[in-house]
């Protein structure tokens, strides 16, 4: 089976690349242009890949609200054309959304197919991208949303924390909205499931149980000192969302479930947020 991943710039494709191998072929934008139709179907069309993993996306929340258009040509247009190409070609999708489709006030973990509700730019392109797969290739596609990603690589909610906890005598933490953590590697292993079984359908992948943002920088800097990532501890402050008011609109409460997804990539087992997160700042440690 012959995978391609779109995307190779991340922290999804940084571990996709890690569990199938370097000779993996990733496109970035020196390679094609996803946003453009023509470009996008010739390079893949050359490649002709049994599977494509869509690991790209514009990320960057509050910067899309004034961003719009590169959001959308990305988020959207983008996955539009990685759609329009697996229809004419056989080749079947894996494209990986977000918890912000949703509006985060259910207050229970969201269900799969629950309506969503985008509040923000980024969020909307997401959701843009999503209904393009479902109607174009509803039974060629395997939807993931996932949230709160991080890894050894790029740039992430953990390695901000230990940067600023270095260096700041204090922070201050979101406590009221709510998610799950989700280690790339893991977010990578459920891709990949999905790619090699062409598992068709909508489904939620993060790792288990639940943390508010304060939660999660507490532990952070806990496993941080005991790995020696850090040499002392700050004080951690919890803070409302409305003391820290942003551009974009984020969802109170955004807790997945994966209940369908744990039968559907029954090579994957989902393990708790804080023994991913042991596991990634391990890797961080012995760099």
């Amino acid at each position: 089976m012959k995978i391609v991943v779109i995307g190779n710039a991340g922290q999804l494709s940084y571990e996709l690349v890690r569990i199938l191998g370097e000779d993996t072929i990733c496109l970035g934008p020196e390679d094609t242009d996803i946003t453009k139709e023509d470009v996008l179907s010739k390079t893949l069309s050359q490649l002709s890949p049994d599977v494509i993993i869509n690991a790209a996306a514009y990320t960057a929340v509050d910067k899309a609200e004034d961003d719009l258009a590169l959001c959308h040509a990305i988020n959207a247009t983008a996955v539009e054309n990685l759609a329009k190409y697996c229809k004419s070609s056989g080749a079947f999708l894996v494209h990986v959304s977000t918890d912000y489709v949703f509006n985060g006030h259910k207050g229970s973990p969201y269900l799969p197919d629950d309506p969503i509700e985008p509040q923000g730019a980024y969020g909307k392109t997401k959701a843009d991208g999503e209904k393009t797969v479902l109607e174009l290739v509803p039974k060629q596609s395997c939807l993931i949303r996932t949230a709160w990603v991080y890894s050894a690589y790029g740039n992430n909610f953990v390695k901000t924390m230990l940067r600023l906890m270095a260096d700041k005598p204090q922070l201050t933490v979101i406590d009221d909205q709510i998610g799950t953590p989700t280690w790339a590697k893991g977010l990578a292993q459920a891709c990949i499931s999905a790619a090699k079984n062409k598992t068709a359908g909508v489904f939620h992948w993060t790792d288990e149980g639940v943390a508010s943002w304060y939660d999660f920088a507490l532990a952070i800097q806990e496993l941080a000192l005991e790995k020696g990532l850090l040499d002392k501890a700050i004080s951690v402050l919890p803070i409302p969302t409305s003391e820290y008011l942003t551009p974009a609109k984020r969802p109170h409460y955004s807790v997945l479930d994966k209940t369908s997804a744990r039968k559907a990539f029954a090579d994957c087992t989902p393990t708790h947020w804080r023994k991913q997160l042991s596991a990634m700042m391990d890797e961080l440690s012995s760099n």
